[in-house]
């Protein structure tokens, strides 16, 4: 009875038929529809739960952040320490206030701003003033003239080294006396929503505070001798909203330097203020790393990474998933990187380095032989330095390789002779414990012979430090690295770092994330020069 009464298409007619079957079809492709609207909101689902985890943890942050601030202040540290600090809890607090606002969705972004802002100073009327006038190209409405009815006027402060002047952007108003409409020019967007700095003060302010190393209650002093008065936490704001703002460039700049199988590692160390539970005034070691392809790849940048240890970790999380050749020194946290993906490339300057301190300390003829044996080599590669891959491997392997193998077998030959645990023995043990690595560079005219190249773009790091005293916070540091992997990378391409961050923050506002990548500073050319 069953069977009988359920659907059988054969028996009935072909219109029945065909009703029947389009019902189906419809059917499926409903249930096609609500399947891929379930794969959509279970991803919109995680993509939410992500958003709301990373907001509470900001404004957990905040929070941690303003109670730091506004606290009582404890006397463990001395008035100097305390303007470090405090302007780094300024930039911390603007920097995750800004992250917190890209967050929110629209509307309620509309709602924040009802928020009472404080009242600005006005600027000196002594400064010169430029205007710029902004009017309607099309002044017509409803087809007839409209009125200009008056206009409004706002105020930004700009800065050329050494001179202060006022940027006075005149926004005419023009309404329809047919149907009440008032229009304006727009302005073009700025980096900091309705921020008082011009881009020029602001790259000035970076350049001086990550390049120039002068903190920010220096410039404070500076910009108030020069007769306008900024207060610290104004520009604590600017460098913390900045921040924000240049990271998708270093974001980028990172993916094109792990874009070559080349690449020097380093790190230096940088103290940094303790947790706030653990504080006492103290600071502890914590570390900047540095990332740059070889000095023969035609890319020319640096990528900065602050790290709150020397945890090779923080090394394996910075590359992640590249392959290639690691530049490095002897330091024990590279070796657990090294395996199928990562092949290690010795330090022949260190190599070196052993056997000057051993003849600076003692005259050991021991020392000034292996250096003469090293200095041929050096001279090898200084006369294939300009030549093409190919070209300065051929040198190598004709070349440098009788060299190498002299050197091994004078090392082993002496080696024997040495007393254990002698400083002689500890010299000649470092090269051959690792002669694998350092002669890597026989067969691949891609490789240095050493790690100088990155240890020259530590350097201004490494004398900025006597300025710094200490970065205020994880946070901080890592803001420090992200400004200074700009700034090193724009003079590493020859360019000016104020023209180069003032440019590239007056167009980022506007900019395409698909076109980041020409901002970057081996692409970024500057104005009226043609690539």
């Amino acid at each position: 009875m069953a069977m009988s009464e359920s659907l059988d298409l054969h028996n009935l007619d072909a219109t029945a038929r065909q009703v029947v079957q389009e019902l189906l079809e419809r059917l499926a492709q409903q249930t096609a529809l609500a399947q891929q609207q379930a794969i959509v909101l279970e991803r919109q689902a995680r993509e939410l739960k992500h958003k709301t985890a990373l907001l509470d943890k900001l404004t957990y942050e905040m929070a941690v952040l303003k109670r730091l601030k506004f606290a009582a202040k404890t006397e463990a540290l001395n008035a100097e320490q305390r303007s470090l600090l405090q302007e780094s809890l300024e930039e911390d607090l603007q920097a995750v206030g800004q992250e917190i606002e890209q967050l929110r969705a629209p509307a309620e972004r509309a709602e924040g701003t009802e928020k009472r802002q404080p009242k600005r100073l006005p600027l000196p009327e002594h400064l010169p003033r430029q205007e710029f006038v902004h009017e309607l190209e099309n002044t017509e409405c409803c087809g007839q003239p409209m009125t200009r009815m008056g206009e409004e006027a706002s105020e930004k402060l700009d800065y050329q080294p050494g001179v202060f002047t006022v940027h006075r952007h005149v926004r005419g108003k023009w309404v329809c006396a047919c149907c009440s409409t008032l229009k304006q020019q727009p302005v073009d967007a700025h980096i900091i929503d309705k921020g008082l700095a011009t881009t020029g003060l602001l790259a000035q302010v970076l350049v001086a505070k990550y390049a120039d190393h002068l903190p920010l209650y220096r410039q404070e002093g500076i910009y108030a001798r020069a007769g306008v008065p900024i207060l610290r936490s104004t520009l604590a704001q600017w460098v913390g909203n900045c921040g924000v703002q240049l990271q998708p460039l270093v974001d980028a700049l990172r993916l094109a330097v792990l874009g070559h199988r080349v690449i020097h590692a380093d790190e230096t160390p940088a103290q940094m203020l303790k947790p706030a539970s653990q504080r006492n005034g103290k600071t502890h070691r914590a570390y900047l790393w540095a990332y740059t392809p070889s000095q023969h790849e035609e890319l020319k940048a640096v990528v900065y990474n602050f790290c709150e240890s020397r945890a090779g970790s923080h090394a394996k999380a910075f590359l992640e998933d590249w392959q290639g050749t690691l530049v490095v020194d002897d330091y024990s946290g590279y070796k657990q990187l090294m395996g199928e993906r990562i092949t290690e490339a010795g330090c022949w300057a260190h190599a070196r380095r052993k056997f000057f301190e051993l003849r600076a300390a003692s005259k050991s003829q021991i020392a000034e032989q292996a250096l003469l044996l090293i200095g041929q080599l050096y001279e090898i590669e200084r006369q294939g330095h300009s030549a093409s891959a190919d070209e300065r491997l051929r040198i190598r392997q004709q070349q440098s390789r009788p060299v190498i193998d002299k050197l091994y077998n004078w090392l082993t030959e002496h080696r024997a002779k040495v007393p254990e645990g002698s400083a002689t023995a500890k010299a000649m043990d470092y090269s051959l414990r690792r002669w694998q690595a350092l002669t890597r560079f026989l067969d691949d005219g891609q490789l240095p012979i050493d790690n100088n190249w990155i240890e020259n773009q530590i350097r201004p790091v490494a004398l900025g430090r006597k300025n710094w005293l200490f970065a205020g916070s994880l946070r901080a540091g890592q803001r420090a690295a992200a400004v200074m992997s700009l700034i090193q990378s724009a003079k590493l391409n020859g360019h000016d770092p104020h023209a180069y961050l003032k440019d590239v923050m007056d167009k980022l506002p506007t900019w395409p994330n698909s076109r980041i990548d020409e901002l970057l500073p081996q692409h970024w050319m500057p104005a009226g020069i043609s690539a």
